[in-house]
């Protein structure tokens, strides 16, 4: 028996906790299923919408189902309408799936991404902002959509851990780097 450290394939990724390795193709050539899907462009706006707490501040965010069906905690957010702006989409979007009614503090970030329906390929912009909270009750019963099917407050510094979207990760440590003081 050979106690040696097998070599990695080129191209590999180790695999995360629980999860498969990923390979990646050293020459760059992935299938193209959207080839002559028509584009479109969206563009949304959501954010932290943040309360202090005994000094703690705690994040609203919202639970909806995936593509998948699974259940995935994540930042409220919502299309532009009309001539909204970002900042203006981000207020309502937050209250209408949070319940929770905030005030613009800064930009957090932009999230770009593409990815494939049925029909078309999206190319979508999604504007983050840091919002305090400044009324309402935690609730999904004003969600137009009925995409949010839960929701909760969340302490900043373990936003982290639950939220599902890796970019979105990285938005809630910028914010809990703002909140202290730290950027």
């Amino acid at each position: 028996m050979s106690s040696a450290v097998p070599t990695p394939r080129p191209g590999a990724v180790p695999a995360p906790p629980g999860g498969h390795a990923l390979h990646i193709d050293p020459r760059g050539t992935r299938r193209a299923p959207a080839q002559g899907l028509p584009v479109v462009e969206e563009t949304s706006a959501g954010g932290l919408v943040v309360e202090h707490t005994q000094g703690r501040p705690r994040a609203a965010v919202i639970a909806r189902r995936n593509r998948a069906g699974r259940l995935e905690w994540c930042l409220p957010k919502g299309h532009l309408e009309g001539r909204e702006t970002p900042e203006e989409a981000a207020v309502r979007e937050i209250a209408e799936e949070t319940g929770i009614v905030g005030q613009i503090l800064r930009p957090l970030g932009t999230i770009d991404y593409w990815f494939t329906g049925d029909d078309r390929r999206v190319h979508k912009v999604v504007h983050h902002f840091l919002l305090a909270a400044t009324g309402g009750v935690l609730t999904v019963e004003g969600d137009p959509d009925g995409e949010a099917e839960d929701v909760a407050w969340i302490a900043v510094v373990d936003l982290a851990d639950r939220l599902a979207y890796p970019n979105e990760r990285r938005l809630a440590l910028s914010a809990c780097a703002v909140l202290v003081g730290d950027a």
